[in-house]
């Protein structure tokens, strides 16, 4: 059994060595390649009307994104966060090759999970302050 398993994972795993994914970094490559897909995925949804309207409370009482629906209205504002995720994303795989528009596309991630966590203190009735003494949040802010 041994000799069929070597003889299977061998060309496997020289074949990875050889791309240099079994490199001294992987953690690096594998965290790098979630935040690719994660902002693929997160932009791909900013595209369809459902997300529109449920985005609402959430630009509403952002203190750092409230400014999105005077300048683009509903549908710009999900588009123009759609794109922003998007390009940090591109960024963020560029860096694979280019370690400077890794960079800026780790800054401009670092923007977005700024301005993500920055809403959950100002939804209302998203804490309640009756669960233990301590404020838990609720089913209403971004968890």
């Amino acid at each position: 059994m041994t000799t069929i398993t070597n003889t299977m994972l061998n060309p496997l795993v020289h074949a990875l060595q050889r791309s240099g994914l079994l490199a001294e970094d992987l953690d690096y490559h594998v965290v790098r390649a979630s935040m690719v897909i994660m902002f693929f995925f997160f932009g791909y949804q900013k595209w369809f009307p459902y997300e529109f309207e449920r985005l609402v409370p959430f630009i509403s009482n952002g203190p750092l994104i409230w400014w999105l629906y005077p300048v683009f209205g509903h549908a710009g504002a999900s588009y123009f966060l759609g794109v922003s995720e998007w390009t940090f994303g591109t960024l963020l795989l560029a860096g694979f090759w280019d370690k400077r528009l890794g960079v800026l596309g780790a800054l401009g991630s670092t923007g977005t999970f700024i301005a993500t966590v920055t809403i959950i203190p100002f939804m209302p009735e998203s804490w309640d302050v009756a669960a233990g003494g301590f404020p838990a949040m609720t089913g209403t802010s971004p968890s």
